[in-house]
């Protein structure tokens, strides 16, 4: 089986409006003014450097934004101008959500269970209600659209509908799968989290994630259900994969990032003997330091010719506590063996590293074979892709640019260009 990363292209609103409660890099760049043709590009370029290693890359295309039909819901009426009109006058938080570039963190568009796993043998893929934002609870039917279209053989693939509202998920972010290798059955830890009162919300709930692994067909007794730390989530991880991230037999996570850490590790080398996990102690990498550089929340996979690599943003080697950490796992004998820092700084600045910007998808050669092509990326594609985006994302967004008329033409004119590029529908 081979692995693909299906990463959400950065959408021409991408704005630091803060919407996002928990998230610290989101509510401390509120107001800041945004690049989105920079952020997109870096994005792109992430994209780039997995298909020169020979990996499997797609893209998931942003949202119609501002979300027009979601404002009219809301009680505006009147043309498209006048409906943002009137929200950004008498209602700038809605605007704002409706506004919202969040689609781009694709690794909350859904849970993945790849064939080994599932009880029918096909993939099961669960789009996420992420209801715990209103301006990502937005995303679910757009976000259901794009993965029926991409995953829309049956005989590979099942594409569920998002769980009721009241059963708050927020997909893959909160999930981590440990296998011998991707087309071996797996093992499949599924994150949740419990709110404090007075503190940052739990965005994954408990219930959540027994639905996703019941309606995947999962042998109950490889899954388990793990709670995140209460230290963790008041840190402002406000998702597992701030904390940990998992590839094949390796689990790479801080010494903090589960409430009974030691009953995850039990079960892990209780199911998957081979495991390897990597703590990272908090006496030399503190909570504060892992997230705000987003040790974590790494890309980390295996090359095509063998051995694992972690691609971490540039503020890891801005952190001397993380730099350090990881010179030091490269000195040793471990399994991760090289290390590669993106610029994914725009990204970054609303609360989104490697991880978040991707979903992962395993696949055997005849699912692979059905998947749809439009979605998929070479050099050439990328190339045009960028020169599109040089050509129509703007080059900055301000907080009051968001009442122009003229921008949110320009964005929606600009999300059409690029679904004309790869030949899919807009709407």
């Amino acid at each position: 089986m081979r692995e693909f990363n299906f990463d959400g292209l950065v959408g021409p609103t991408h704005n630091y409006a803060g919407l996002s409660f928990g998230n610290r890099a989101s509510t401390g760049n509120a107001g800041d003014v945004s690049r989105p043709r920079a952020a997109a590009l870096q994005g792109l370029e992430k994209m780039r450097r997995m298909v020169e290693l020979g990996l499997g890359q797609g893209l998931l295309p942003p949202h119609d934004r501002p979300n027009v039909a979601w404002l009219r819901q809301c009680g505006f009426g009147g043309t498209d101008e006048a409906v943002c009109a009137a929200a950004w006058r008498d209602e700038p938080g809605l605007l704002k959500a409706a506004f919202s570039a969040s689609p781009m963190w694709t690794a909350n568009a859904a849970t993945v269970s790849p064939s080994p796993d599932t009880a029918d043998r096909r993939c099961h893929v669960s789009v996420a209600n992420l209801s715990s934002m209103i301006h990502r609870s937005l995303e679910a039917p757009e976000t259901t659209r794009l993965l029926k279209t991409l995953f829309a053989n049956e005989r590979y693939f099942a594409v569920h509908d998002a769980l009721p509202a009241a059963l708050g998920d927020e997909g893959a972010a909160n999930h981590m799968r440990l296998c011998t290798h991707h087309g071996a059955p797996g093992i499949e830890i599924f994150v949740y989290g419990e709110t404090i009162p007075g503190g940052f919300p739990a965005r994954q709930a408990k219930a959540a994630s027994a639905a996703i692994a019941r309606r995947h067909g999962l042998l109950p007794e490889r899954v388990l259900l793990a709670r995140q730390s209460d230290a963790a989530l008041q840190a402002g991880a406000f998702h597992n994969d701030v904390v940990a991230v998992a590839n094949e037999s390796v689990l790479l996570a801080h010494e903090q990032a589960f409430e009974d850490r030691d009953a995850v590790y039990g079960f892990i080398r209780q199911h998957l003997p081979e495991a390897r996990i990597l703590e990272v102690p908090a006496d030399q990498v503190s909570l504060e330091d892992a997230i705000r550089s987003y040790l974590f929340n790494a890309q980390l996979f295996t090359r095509p010719e063998g051995g694992m690599t972690l691609v971490v943003p540039a503020e890891c080697d801005a952190t001397p506590s993380v730099k350090q950490w990881l010179d030091t796992m490269l000195a040793g004998n471990g399994p991760i063996r090289q290390v590669q820092t993106m610029d994914l700084r725009e990204s970054m600045r609303n609360g989104g590293g490697p991880a978040c910007l991707r979903l992962r998808v395993a696949v055997d050669e005849a699912a692979e074979a059905a998947l749809d092509r439009r979605f998929l990326l070479s050099e050439r594609r990328i190339d045009a892709i960028a020169a599109l985006i040089d050509e129509r994302w703007p080059e900055r967004i301000a907080p009051d640019d968001l009442g122009h008329a003229d921008l949110w033409a320009d964005c929606r004119a600009a999300r059409e260009a690029l679904f004309s590029l790869l030949g899919l529908a807009a709407a």
